[in-house]
Formats: structure tokens, sequence, C-alpha cells
């Protein structure tokens, strides 16, 4: 029985990802998952750029339309997703390919995550009281613990969140915690091909993406869900999100809300290339045409 195999495809948002993992999973035998942190939400379409229902219909995807929008994504979503997608996988005789933007949740997966307690209800209050003065948290997590924070900066709420629960709820500084409780890779043998595009080019195809997603109705999409879930859930903050919900309010005209919407995706897919390249150790990084090549040699199956 042919064995199982695995690749991911990463690179900068409008990069062209989705079209080459579909491409690749029509010609060999394969289902694909999105890492995506907005095209997991349901209802929210045009913003996230997922794959339409025809595209979606052709093969089998996971990662796609899993939560509410008014419920919050973590990398153990992600985990729960993969291991869905590789059981299908292997009982249905498939191959695998992960795709998105959110190279972050990949990364973890694959570099692996240490066990974090259980933080009880206590512990999230009182670390609630001091993120009020998130410098002062972090001061204080610095005199505790220099080495973790020298990798964290004062403005990463959400790291330095993270690791005052877990030293409030274990009284043990995290690079300790982490020394004890070393992290367990959830995938392993998965080949990482980065697309490598021009910045200039990448900029014009995300200005054209943006004035195709106002003419499909991004507008209505934003103002329906924000009808159905408010503006507090996390998705609503999103690049394309925010800057509608500006628009709705009178804030800006349409044309700098299509201006707004570019300049944030460009700048956001800048962070991608700069991430994507240092982070991970690459199998590739070239252009779509040239990892489609290597995808295909990589998903022949013996």
């Amino acid at each position: 029985m042919p064995s199982m195999k695995q690749l991911a495809i990463i690179g900068p948002t409008a990069s062209g990802k989705s079209k080459l993992a579909l491409e690749l999973a029509l010609a060999h035998n394969a289902i694909i998952l999105s890492i995506d942190s907005l095209s997991i939400y349901s209802n929210i379409d045009i913003a996230s750029a997922k794959p339409n229902k025809e595209e979606l219909s052709l093969t089998k995807h996971f990662g796609i339309d899993i939560l509410r929008p008014d419920e919050t994504a973590s990398v153990f979503t992600f985990i729960h997703e993969y291991h869905r997608a590789r059981t299908y996988a292997q009982e249905n005789h498939k191959n695998l390919i992960i795709v998105g933007g959110s190279s972050f949740y990949l990364k973890s997966m694959i570099d692996g995550l240490s066990h974090i307690p259980t933080i009880e209800d206590a512990v999230r209050e009182e670390a609630s009281v001091m993120l009020k003065d998130i410098q002062n948290a972090y001061r204080f997590l610095a005199k505790i613990d220099p080495d973790t924070m020298s990798t964290i900066t004062s403005a990463d709420s959400y790291r330095i969140e993270k690791m005052l629960h877990l030293f409030l709820q274990t009284n043990i500084p995290p690079s300790q915690w982490f020394k004890t409780h070393p992290p367990l890779s959830v995938i392993t043998d998965c080949p990482v091909l980065n697309i490598d595009i021009e910045r200039a080019y990448l900029r014009e195809r995300i200005a054209l993406r943006t004035q195709l997603m106002l003419w499909d109705g991004l507008i209505d999409e934003v103002a329906q869900c924000e009808q159905l879930y408010g503006r507090s859930p996390n998705s609503m903050k999103a690049i394309g999100m925010i800057e509608t919900l500006d628009y709705l309010d009178g804030k800006c005209s349409k044309e700098a809300l299509i201006q707004l919407i570019s300049t944030h995706t460009a700048q956001l897919a800048k962070r991608q290339q700069t991430f994507n390249t240092h982070q991970f150790t690459l199998t590739a990084s070239k252009s779509v045409p040239e990892l489609y090549s290597i995808g295909e040699t990589l998903l022949q199956q013996s």
C-alpha cells in the first residue's frame, strides 16, 4: 500500500499559495489542510480570500469554516485539524498538502509544543489585573526570567500574557518550565516549500485582489458579520475587516478603504516574507512554477 506523502506550502498573502496547493492536490491525489487565521471562520469568505465553493468541492479541505467568527482560533485548533486531516488522508490513501499564511502556527507544530498546565480562573483574573499595565507586567517577567523575556518584545501582549499565566500558575520561571517540559513535534517529515515572489509584483497582486474583494461584496460581508457577532471578536480586527468597519463608520471614503487594505496587506506580506525565510528550514524557496515541479516529485508515491 502506498504511504502518505505530505508537504507544506508557505508564502506571503496573495502570492498564489492556495492555487498552487489545489493544482498539486488535483494532480497528485492529495487533500488540503488550510492553516490560516481567518479562513478558519465561517461567514468570512471574501476578507479571508479563502477558496470558493467550486474550488472547495474539487478536493477535501480541512481547516476552513471550522469556527464561528465570535470564537477564537489557536494553535490547538490547527493541531486538531491536522490530526483530522492526517487520519483522513491515511484512511483514504491520499497525500496531504498543508497551506496557509499563518506560518507561526505551522512553525509551532513543526518545532513542537511544551505541555502547559491548565490555567485556573483565579490566575487568569490576577493576570488580567497585571496586564492592564502591559509595560509593568513585562518588567515583572523580565526580572523573574530575563532569558525568556529577551526573546519577547514589550509590545507582544499575546506572549507576555502566556508567560505571565505560566509563571503565576506554576511559580516557576518559564525558561525552567520549558527545560523540564521539552517540546514535542506535532508535524514531522514535512518538506516546506516557500513561494519566493518579488515585492513590487506582490504589491500589484495585492492591489488587484483588494479591488476584487470590494467588487465581490466585502463591505456587505463585514456589515453582516458585525450585525451577527459585533466588533469585539478577534476575527473582526483582521486586515480587511477593521478597515471596512471604519468605512461603515464614515471615517474614510471607498477609495481610501481600498488603499488602506492594500497598504496594510502589503505590510503584512513583508512581515510574512521575513518570518518565512528566517524561521523555517526550507526545502526550497522558489517561484510558483519551480515549486510545482518540486512538489510533484515530493508527492510521488512509492
